[in-house]
């Protein structure tokens, strides 16, 4: 038996598991040499992204009229930030490039008629991406103050520059992967995984996780910055739900014409 050719597949789009791994590692590629490519861009406007990342600090401190700074504890922390800021700047600006390199890798045997999916399904994840990353940007300034209000009247607040760095980008890129969530929850029913009926079923489970989400991704006392996150959390989830159903009722009058054509 001769060896798979990459992306070899038969009639009806399958392909096995050497070609599999083998198209995983391709598009694994892909995804990192964007990455990569728009890090080094991202290594020059990382000055600007350190000073707006630092603001919030700075304007809380302000207000209470209280020291604060953010310092470098060893030598190579500046450019160890630097690095960082490049590499989540890259990761960001890249996400069409892996967000479809993702949906291509799930989904190989799409009919024709069903490509469009592919185009529909960027462009609506990069946004929602980037606007989860945006209501992450949001909610920092409200849990920068209530976690500074904690400390003493007048007390200094010196915190070290790495971590503050991994809190901050870390509830961005978070933030961003959860406004995704959905998307992927279609990409699965269209893949037939997942049927609407289950997600909806789902639906207790999902609330409940998504408010343990968005419960350890602020303060406890940060009622606001939670509810900014559940509220559009779970209307995007409802929504997945109604694409999804939408989807199964397509597929079920396709299986029915089908049906209807064999047996005549």
């Amino acid at each position: 038996m001769a060896a798979p050719k990459r992306g070899q597949r038969d009639r009806e789009g399958r392909m096995p598991l050497v070609s599999h791994l083998l198209e995983f590692r391709r598009r694994l590629f892909i995804s990192a040499g964007a990455i990569i490519a728009l890090s080094v861009g991202g290594f020059f406007v990382a000055d600007w992204v350190w000073a707006q990342l630092q603001a919030p600090l700075l304007i809380v401190a302000e207000e209470q009229g209280r020291t604060a700074e953010v310092a470098y504890t060893y030598l190579t922390e500046a450019f160890d930030t630097r690095l960082q800021i490049a590499f989540t700047v890259g990761l960001v600006a890249s996400s069409p490039v892996w967000l479809y390199q993702i949906w291509a890798f799930f989904m190989p045997a799409l009919h024709k008629n069903e490509k469009r999916f592919a185009l529909g399904f960027v462009l609506t994840a990069v946004p929602l991406f980037l606007a989860g990353c945006f209501v992450g940007w949001l909610v920092l300034p409200n849990m920068v103050d209530l976690l500074v209000r904690f400390a003493a009247e007048g007390a200094a607040t010196l915190l070290q520059a790495k971590v503050y760095l991994d809190f901050s980008l870390k509830l961005l890129i978070a933030v961003g992967i959860a406004f995704v969530m959905p998307v992927f929850l279609v990409l699965l029913n269209f893949a037939d995984v997942i049927s609407a009926k289950q997600i909806l079923k789902s639906w207790r489970i999902a609330v409940v996780v998504i408010s343990a989400f968005a419960a350890f991704a602020t303060p406890a006392a940060d009622v606001v910055s939670m509810v900014l996150l559940i509220i559009p959390m779970v209307a995007l989830y409802l929504v997945s739900a109604g694409i999804a159903w939408l989807s199964d009722k397509r597929k079920a009058k396709r299986n029915a014409e089908f049906l209807g054509t064999a047996t005549a």
